[in-house]
């Protein structure tokens, strides 16, 4: 069985509050998962008491888990992130991952953090994708989103090419070479799920660059690249217009039409180019899934929720699935 350690995030978010109902579920099906839960064990058990006085949802009780306990340094108000809570969210996400480095845990869980409060900190980090990267010798990380429909059982796989950074840089940060180690991540995840996959790429311009006509990006060198990888037996589809790229993941997920041919994988070349279809079609069921590391890492995808901390009205559904996807595929 795969162990998971699970960093508990930001203190202030509502990490606590997704984890304890994410694992009542979880081990409602199971009693032989045993997490190891890394934060602060008072604070824990403070958040559940609280909780438990009014959220009709099941808690996992933290007195029955296992907690590698990291105290606060000072106290931290449901809601008000500070310096201090991204100081421990930090110390928290760095303990989990050497849990997992020194053989104690086999996959990683992560509760969302606040990056300006890591930066308040003095941890001036894009986020917790690159600090994951440099614990693990400096590997080349990179950000999958992975969720499998509840409609028709079809997995809706999106690697970015470019992460956290202003859309201004994203064509200085783009370039052949990334753009082939990134398909190569993607073709090597997808092949967990079929022998041969079919990959899609988006176009970085409004149609595809309408041959040259809205930018030359995909002339000079995205199409190129591409006709190079399908040389060495990839299948892929693209340079794709933006626009109409997701089409297919629409059909597959809503389960809508049985001959949509959707890929196994698709391929955005900024953040928001790929995580507008994702959540808009998996908001609750994607799963933030790290590449490249020498270990499986999954996380939510949503933030910290300062607004709704300490209230009880947090879905743990995103969380549920980052745990069952670390377990199915840890």
């Amino acid at each position: 069985m795969t162990r998971l350690a699970i960093a508990l995030g930001d203190p202030a978010g509502i990490g606590a509050e997704v984890v304890l109902k994410a694992l009542a579920g979880l081990l409602a099906r199971s009693s032989t998962i045993n997490p190891l839960l890394v934060g602060c064990r008072s604070w824990l058990q403070q958040s559940y008491d609280q909780l438990h006085a009014s959220c009709r949802e099941p808690l996992a009780d933290p007195r029955q888990l296992d907690v590698l306990d990291l105290p606060l340094e000072a106290t931290i108000t449901p809601g008000q992130g500070s310096s201090r809570s991204g100081a421990a969210g930090f110390t928290w996400l760095s303990h989990a991952t050497n849990a997992v480095l020194d053989g104690r845990c086999d996959a990683l869980v992560t509760a969302p953090i606040a990056k300006q409060f890591w930066h308040q900190a003095g941890h001036h980090y894009p986020g917790q994708t690159e600090r994951l990267a440099e614990l693990c010798g400096g590997c080349e990380a990179a950000m999958l989103f992975t969720a499998r429909s509840p409609l028709s059982g079809w997995r809706f796989n999106t690697l970015l090419a470019t992460t956290h950074i202003p859309l201004a840089a994203v064509p200085q940060a783009l370039n052949p070479e990334l753009l082939e180690r990134r398909l190569d991540q993607l073709h090597h995840f997808c092949k967990r799920f079929a022998v041969a996959p079919k990959l899609q790429v988006a176009g970085l311009n409004p149609h595809a660059g309408e041959a040259g006509q809205l930018g030359e990006e995909e002339l000079r060198w995205i199409t190129p690249t591409l006709q190079r990888c399908r040389q060495h037996g990839v299948q892929l589809e693209g340079p794709v217009p933006p626009d109409t790229c997701w089409m297919g993941a629409v059909q597959a997920w809503q389960g809508s039409d049985p001959t949509a041919d959707a890929p196994d994988g698709y391929l955005a070349l900024y953040h928001d180019q790929g995580l507008i279809p994702v959540k808009l079609l998996a908001f609750d069921q994607a799963v933030n899934t790290t590449l490249g590391l020498p270990f499986l890492r999954t996380s939510p995808d949503h933030g910290t929720g300062f607004d709704r901390a300490g209230q009880g009205t947090a879905r743990g559904n995103s969380m549920l699935a980052a745990m069952e996807t670390a377990l199915e595929l840890g």
